[in-house]
């Protein structure tokens, strides 16, 4: 009885961990098949190519702790980057620019907030509307073609906020250790953070505590708005061009990484600091096939079987009740 308990114990341990020992792994075996993985620039690569999809992740698992999605997050980057390229272009101050746009994002976000709160939509149709809906005006606001930065000292200034270093360690990887720092303190030590979990643990249990779910709702569509806003700056200021096209499924690789990172669809439960190493799993996993050469087309597969893999998982532990 003794030896049971302690496997089933062992078994627990092992598949709340398994994002951590998928990593490892990933990590251990790319590094034996190809060395140059684990040099310094490598790493540094990986983490900054992935600092943006890990941002806007962030905002995705305080979407998914209450039992929500948002799918408008590739479609709030790509709006808020072309309005960052645009007033950089027009050489307006960049300490303007992006609290600027930052206010938009979060705007952006409340919007899709508001529907699914105060219009009791679901939150998968509310943002399929407004990622339908941004799109076609970013395509409008753009004309379909590209908003370069332009070459004036400014749009120098706003280049280094995607492609600076700060004590040899790229500017991206700084934002993204920042974001991720903060919203661990706000879901671990703050009432709000309280009050997400218990809103996707139980909506109506916390409705009658007396909290208002309608503004936590609203915040935390606000804040995934603010970061995908926050990475559509990284990407524009790295290519010193906003694309039209930006961003176009990268709310999937950001619920991937939440998925994967242990946050449940089904909301209540899940750590962001979980979150942040699904998306280095997914960048892990991206870099070491391009490493080894693989086509693109068996790297959705990969993931695909990643995500999948990581749900079963989520879904056994529910099953179990671990």
């Amino acid at each position: 009885m003794g030896s049971q308990t302690k496997s089933f114990q062992m078994g627990k341990f092992l598949l709340e961990q398994r994002s951590i020992i998928a990593l490892l792994i990933l990590i251990a075996i790319v590094s034996v098949i190809n060395p140059d993985f684990f040099s310094v620039d490598n790493i540094l690569n990986i983490l900054r190519q992935t600092s943006v999809n890990a941002i806007i992740a962030v905002g995705m698992t305080f979407v998914i702790l209450i039992a929500g999605i948002d799918l408008s997050v590739g479609s709030v980057l790509a709006l808020t980057g072309a309005i960052a390229a645009s007033m950089v272009s027009a050489e307006l101050p960049v300490f303007l620019v992006i609290p600027a746009v930052l206010l938009i994002g979060t705007l952006l976000g409340g919007i899709s907030g508001v529907i699914v709160a105060k219009g009791k939509v679901q939150a998968f149709i509310a943002t399929l509307v407004t990622m339908t809906l941004l799109r076609g005006i970013t395509m409008v606001y753009t004309d379909g073609r590209p908003i370069s930065t332009g070459f004036s000292e400014g749009a120098d200034t706003f280049a280094a906020l995607g492609t600076g270093y700060l004590f040899a360690i790229p500017l991206p990887i700084w934002i993204m250790a920042v974001v991720f720092a903060l919203a661990w303190y706000i879901l671990k030590h703050t009432p709000i953070g309280r009050y997400i979990y218990a809103l996707g643990g139980n909506e109506a249990a916390t409705q009658l505590s007396g909290i208002n779910v309608n503004k936590i709702k609203v915040f935390v569509f606000a804040v995934s708005g603010f970061l995908s806003a926050l990475a559509g700056l990284i990407v524009t200021s790295r290519l010193s061009s906003a694309q039209p096209t930006a961003g176009v499924s990268y709310e999937l690789d950001a619920i991937a990484a939440v998925v994967v990172g242990g946050t449940s669809l089904m909301g209540g439960k899940g750590r962001v600091m979980g979150t942040l190493i699904g998306a280095l799993i997914i960048g892990f996993l991206n870099n070491a096939l391009n490493l080894l050469d693989i086509s693109s087309y068996y790297q959705m597969i990969a993931k695909a079987l990643v995500i999948l893999a990581a749900v079963l998982a989520d879904n056994y532990l529910g099953t179990k009740k671990l």
